[in-house]
């Protein structure tokens, strides 16, 4: 008999560590960008009063630079950065399993190139692959996992000469992953201005979706600065059939997993960025993980409050049911009837419709 695995992980993390702060240049490239403007940040007092808690804002990623989800912050600035070193002609190549893929042909289009998008064949809503299609381009299906896709794409553009932008690194393949956790800083300095203009100086509790763990690597890396170190405590979540962060915490080392089917296509990952993992092991608080119908009522509870979340960004609230309507859970991240937290809404139900 197979032995269930936990849903819940605290990472016992060292309070003293801290991280650099970004330098602001790709902040400064997104506001340079046509059409930028910082996301939503809703409030949602019927959840706080739901959870126990001051207050809910949801931050809502469906609408980023003309894009539906959060993935549009790495892409614009990793494609502009690989692309100004590049050989003329040659195409961006990468793997997704959704949102991604369509980020990165939209900015290498609007930059004069072909996009060969690599997808694992039945892991992605037909629109979302669709939506790759109507950037102009090239879609590659790849029989397996969301893995096999990822080494479908680096064998592809080395031996074509393409540039590989991939939201995930190995070793030797790390430049390109780290300008798009750059990229996704811009998300949580936005995050910070909003609060900040309401009084709030940092939320108590951050819930992020979490795949590879590129935009984890993202969030961590931002609320453990020195001045944000002891303020926010950061929460993966993750599908139960998907859920590598959580088994990597629990072997205190980064390991592969088995993924199933989930709704919760953009998560559906069993392997964590080698780049990200030191920065989620030594800075993130805990993870935990959810089911499909967690999910699927998380996004129509959004949905009743005005918030139109694909099932990955309604796993922010999914999430947050599971941790704040526990007392052990509360207590082990200091939280209570004052906490004010932010969900990461990464995609609007557009990226990534709802399937029941």
């Amino acid at each position: 008999m197979t032995t269930p695995q936990p849903t819940w992980v605290q990472n016992h993390r060292n309070a003293a560590w801290t991280s650099l702060a970004a330098d602001g240049a790709a902040l400064e490239f997104h506001r340079s960008l046509p059409g930028y403007a910082p996301t939503p940040l809703i409030d949602l007092p019927e959840l706080a009063a739901e959870l126990g808690i001051a207050r809910v804002f949801a931050k809502d990623e469906s609408s980023r630079l003309g894009l539906p989800a959060f993935k549009a912050l790495g892409a614009s600035w990793a494609v502009a950065r690989a692309l100004s070193t590049a050989p003329l002609g040659s195409a961006v190549v990468t793997a997704t399993d959704g949102n991604h893929g369509r980020a990165v042909a939209r900015f290498a289009r609007l930059a004069g190139r072909t996009a060969r998008i690599y997808i694992p064949e039945g892991g992605v809503h037909p629109s979302a692959v669709q939506a790759i299609l109507d950037e102009d381009a090239i879609v590659v299906m790849v029989q397996g996992s969301y893995d096999d896709a990822v080494a479908a794409a680096a064998e592809s553009a080395e031996r074509q000469g393409d540039v590989l932008v991939q939201d995930t690194s190995w070793d030797g393949y790390e430049q390109v992953p780290t300008w798009i956790v750059e990229g996704y800083d811009t998300l949580f300095t936005e995050v910070d201005d909003q609060l900040a203009a309401l009084g709030i100086a940092s939320p108590h509790l951050l819930m992020v979706p979490t795949g590879v763990g590129s935009l984890l690597q993202a969030a961590v890396s931002h609320y453990r600065t020195p001045q944000r170190a002891a303020h926010t405590a950061v929460v993966a979540v993750e599908p139960t059939v998907a859920a590598c962060i959580t088994a990597s915490l629990l072997a205190g080392e980064p390991v592969t997993i088995g993924t199933g089917h989930t709704i919760m296509s953009g998560l559906n990952c069993g392997t964590p960025s080698t780049m990200a993992w030191p920065t989620i092991h030594a800075g993130l608080d805990a993870s935990v993980a959810i089911t499909d119908d967690a999910a699927r009522a998380a996004a129509r509870r959004l949905r009743e409050l005005g918030v139109h979340a694909g099932p990955c960004g309604a796993a922010s609230l999914g999430g947050a049911q599971e941790t704040l309507n526990d007392p052990t859970r509360r207590a082990a991240l200091h939280l209570d009837h004052n906490t004010v937290v932010v969900l990461t809404i990464t995609e609007g139900s557009a990226a990534n419709p709802l399937r029941d």
